[in-house]
C-alpha cells in the first residue's frame, strides 16, 4: 500500500487501484514514463506544457540572438524546437520542416561545383566578420583602429 500524502488524501490509493484494474498495458519506463505520470492529471499536464513552453521559448529566443554571431545559434534554435515538440504539435511540424529544408539545402550544396562552394564560403566568412566587427563596435572596441596601431 502506498504512503498517503496528507495533501492528496486517498488519491494515491485510488490511482493505484485503477491502474491495477486497467486493461491498458503498463506505463512506459524511464523519462517517457515519468512524463506520462505528470500528464496523467490535468494540473500536471498544464504545468508541464507551461514549463516546456517557457524552456523552449527561452532556448529559441537565445538561439535567434546568437544566429548572427559565429557559434551554435541555429543548433540552439533547433534544440529549442525539439524541446517544444515534446508537448506541442505545431513545434513538431516546424521542426520537421526545418529538417527537410536543411537536408534539401545540404543536398543542393553537395551537387555544386567548387566555384559555388567557394563563393558560399567567402560570403559566409565575410558576413561573420561584419557581424563580429559591428558587435565589437557596439562594445566600444574598434578592431580596425587597433590593427592600424599595431601595424
Amino acid at each position: 500500500m502506498p504512503i498517503q500524502n496528507s495533501d492528496t488524501g486517498e488519491a494515491d490509493v485510488v490511482k493505484d487501484e485503477a491502474a491495477r484494474r486497467s486493461s491498458m498495458s503498463d506505463r512506459r519506463e524511464g523519462f517517457q514514463g515519468w512524463l506520462d505520470g505528470i500528464r496523467a492529471t490535468r494540473t500536471g499536464a498544464l504545468t508541464l506544457k507551461i514549463v516546456i513552453g517557457v524552456i523552449g521559448a527561452v532556448m529559441i529566443v537565445g538561439g535567434l540572438i546568437m544566429v548572427p554571431f559565429p557559434g551554435p545559434g541555429w543548433l540552439v534554435v533547433f534544440a529549442g524546437l525539439a524541446v517544444l515538440a515534446t508537448e506541442f504539435h505545431w513545434a513538431h511540424k516546424v521542426l520537421e520542416f526545418g529538417k527537410r529544408t536543411l537536408h534539401a539545402w545540404t543536398q543542393w550544396y553537395k551537387r555544386q561545383g567548387w566555384t559555388v562552394r567557394i563563393v558560399v564560403l567567402v560570403v559566409t566568412v565575410a558576413a561573420a566578420a561584419v557581424i563580429v566587427y559591428f558587435g565589437l563596435r557596439t562594445l566600444g572596441i574598434d578592431v580596425i583602429a587597433l590593427a592600424q596601431r599595431l601595424l
